[in-house]
């Protein structure tokens, strides 16, 4: 579960964190950081996206701070941006993709106002993905998608996935 704690923002600004926390209108929100599966799909997923940053055109990032708002962060596990990475620390430009793998406590509430966060700052597509299932949906401003099969897509870039090869 979640616990919220009441800091500046200029006080999250000038901290590092261990791990790192979003922050959400004042309140620092510790993330639900994951377990074995957790972490295996996110350095898989993530060495899948570095590999092959030069033949897609991307730079990805995992836990990197994303402004989704003036006074909201969020620290997606993967961020995948077209193109050169941001100039500063902070991501403040809605990327192209944001990877949210579930942790063993996420809820589906807080995991919803997450990807609204991304949807509504402008993220043209989120993954969310079940690592123990390989069960994913995929979000973008037409709506969501189950994806059951295990692979997941985007456009322009086209990026096609598949979780079980990432085993």
């Amino acid at each position: 579960m979640s616990v919220a704690t009441a800091v500046p923002l200029s006080e999250y600004l000038n901290t590092s964190y261990r791990p790192d926390c979003d922050y959400l209108e004042g309140e620092l929100l510790e993330r639900n950081v994951g377990e074995a599966e957790h972490s295996s799909l996110q350095i898989a997923l993530g060495a899948w996206f570095y590999n092959r940053r030069k033949q897609l055109g991307i730079t990805a990032y995992t836990e990197q701070r994303v402004q989704v708002r003036s006074r909201r962060f969020r620290i997606p596990d993967i961020t995948v941006v077209a193109g050169e990475g941001p100039s500063t620390g902070i991501i403040t430009e809605p990327p192209f993709l944001c990877v949210e793998i579930l942790s063993p406590d996420d809820r589906f509430t807080e995991m919803r106002e997450r990807v609204g966060d991304y949807l509504d700052f402008g993220v043209r597509n989120v993954w969310v993905i079940d690592p123990r299932t390989k069960l994913a949906n995929v979000y973008t401003g037409d709506g969501v998608h189950e994806v059951k099969d295990g692979i997941l897509s985007t456009k322009n870039p086209d990026i096609q996935v598949s979780l079980h090869e990432l085993e």
